[in-house]
C-alpha cells in the first residue's frame, strides 16, 4: 500500500536518528502516488451550491492552516506570514497585515485575540485590529494551531512539550511535557477548549484533558492502541481536531479507532476500528470520518453503529468532512469540494476551488462553508 511504503522510507531514516517525526503520505502533493486516485462521477446535481467569494491569502508551503470563524468575520493566515480578516457573508477585506515571521499554525482565537505558530518555534498574537500583543518562543517547532480560553494561550510544540501562557503578556504559567512514541506522523494534532479544559490531541493515538489555569492532569484515553510487531506498525497518531458536541468529545486515530468520550471524564461511548489521517465532524444524529483510504462513513453519534459508506473518493485524499444541514462536505486533492447527502452518503453536488488540495479543516459561516487549499485560496462555498 502507498502510506506503508512511505512509511518504510521515512521510517528506516528515523530509526536511525532515533526519535523523529515522519509523514505517512506528504497531503501537499499535488497528484497522490502508488493507488490511482478515483475517477469523478458524473453528477445530476440535486443540491444548488456556488462560490459566494474567494481570498487570495498566500500558500501554506509544507504547513496547515484553517481559518477561524469569529462572529460574522473569517480571520486566514499563510506561510509568508499574511493575516487577513474578512466578512464572512461577501469577503470584503478588513484589514491585512504581515507578521514578522513566518507562520507554520494558525488562526487560534477565542474572539478576543489571535494567535499562530511561527518559524523555528516563535508564537505570535496579535489583537483583533491584526497590531501585534507579544512574542513567545517555544521550544521547538509548533504545527498544531494554538488554542485560547480562560486567559490562557496553549501551545504544543512538535516535541510535545504544551506550554500554557498568560494570554495579556504572553508570560508562561505552566509546562506539561508527554513522551512521544519512537516515531510519529509529522501532523498537526488538535485542541480544543472545553470550558475551563483544554484537550489535546497525542502522539500514540490518546487524548488527555488539562485544567485551563495549572496544566494538571484532568483525564487521559486512547483513542487508538499501538499494533504491531514494528515501530512502524505500531504508528498510531490523531488526525486532525478532537471535535466537541454537547457532552462527547469525538475523535479519529492512524492505524487506530474512531470513537467518541465523555467530556468531563474521558470515559469511552463507542469506538470502532477506522484509520484516518483526518479529523471527524458531529451533528446532531451522526459522527462523520474518513479512512486513510479515501472512504467517507457515518455513525450514529449515541450508539456507534454504522449508518452508510462512501468509497467513491478513494485517494483523493479526501480532507476533514464538515456537517452542514442534509450534507456533509469534504475536499480532495484537486480542490474540489463534494456535497454528500447526510443522511445516506449519496453525491448531491460539486463545486470547484484552486485545483490545488484541501488542508484546512473546513468551517461554517452562516449559509457559507469555509475551505482553504494549499496554493492559499480561501473559499466561501454558499449552500442554498
Amino acid at each position: 500500500m502507498r502510506i506503508t511504503q512511505k512509511l518504510v522510507g521515512a521510517g528506516v531514516l528515523a530509526l536511525v536518528a532515533g526519535c523523529s517525526t515522519l509523514n505517512s503520505i506528504n497531503p501537499f502533493a499535488s497528484k497522490p502516488k502508488g493507488n490511482q486516485p478515483a475517477p469523478l462521477v458524473e453528477l445530476k446535481g440535486s443540491m444548488a451550491v456556488r462560490t459566494a467569494w474567494k481570498l487570495d491569502i498566500g500558500k501554506a508551503e509544507d504547513f496547515l492552516f484553517t481559518p477561524a470563524v469569529i462572529g460574522n468575520t473569517v480571520v486566514a493566515a499563510s506561510a509568508d506570514g499574511a493575516i487577513a480578516r474578512v466578512e464572512a457573508a461577501s469577503g470584503r477585506q478588513l484589514w491585512r497585515v504581515k507578521s514578522e515571521t513566518p507562520l507554520t499554525a494558525g488562526v487560534g482565537s477565542d474572539g478576543n485575540m489571535l494567535v499562530f505558530g511561527g518559524r523555528k518555534g516563535a508564537v505570535l498574537a496579535f489583537d483583533m485590529d491584526g497590531k501585534a500583543m507579544w512574542k513567545y518562543q517555544a521550544s521547538s517547532e509548533v504545527l498544531s494551531s494554538p488554542v485560547v480560553g480562560q486567559g490562557i494561550v496553549v501551545v504544543r510544540s512538535i516535541d510535545n512539550r504544551i506550554v500554557g501562557l498568560d494570554a495579556k503578556t504572553g508570560e508562561q504559567k505552566w509546562t506539561v511535557q508527554r513522551v512521544a512514541p519512537p516515531l510519529t506522523l509529522r501532523n498537526a494534532p488538535g485542541m480544543i477548549v472545553v470550558n475551563k479544559d483544554v484537550i489535546i490531541a497525542q502522539p500514540g493515538g490518546k487524548l488527555i484533558s488539562l485544567l485551563l489555569a495549572t496544566g494538571a492532569p484532568r483525564w487521559e484515553v486512547a483513542v487508538g492502541e499501538a499494533r504491531g510487531a514494528t515501530e512502524l506498525e505500531r504508528v498510531t497518531d490523531i488526525g486532525g481536531m478532537p471535535v466537541l458536541f454537547e457532552n462527547q468529545v469525538c475523535a479519529a486515530a492512524y492505524q487506530g479507532r474512531v470513537g467518541c468520550f465523555d467530556v468531563s471524564t474521558g470515559a469511552p461511548r463507542w469506538n470502532k476500528d477506522l484509520s484516518s489521517e483526518v479529523g471527524v465532524s458531529v451533528d446532531q444524529r451522526f459522527v462523520f470520518a474518513v479512512d486513510d483510504k479515501g472512504a467517507v462513513a457515518a455513525f450514529d453519534r449515541e450508539s456507534g453503529a454504522s449508518a452508510w459508506k462512501n468509497d467513491k473518493l478513494g485517494y483523493r485524499r479526501v480532507s476533514t468532512p464538515v456537517s452542514y444541514g442534509r450534507a456533509v462536505a469534504v475536499g480532495d486533492y484537486q480542490g474540489y469540494i463534494h456535497f454528500l447527502s447526510r443522511e445516506d452518503g449519496s453525491f448531491l453536488a460539486r463545486a470547484a476551488t484552486d485545483g490545488s488540495p484541501v488542508i484546512s479543516v473546513p468551517q461554517v459561516a452562516g449559509s457559507n462553508l469555509i475551505f482553504q487549499t494549499q496554493s492559499g485560496t480561501v473559499t466561501a462555498i454558499a449552500v442554498e
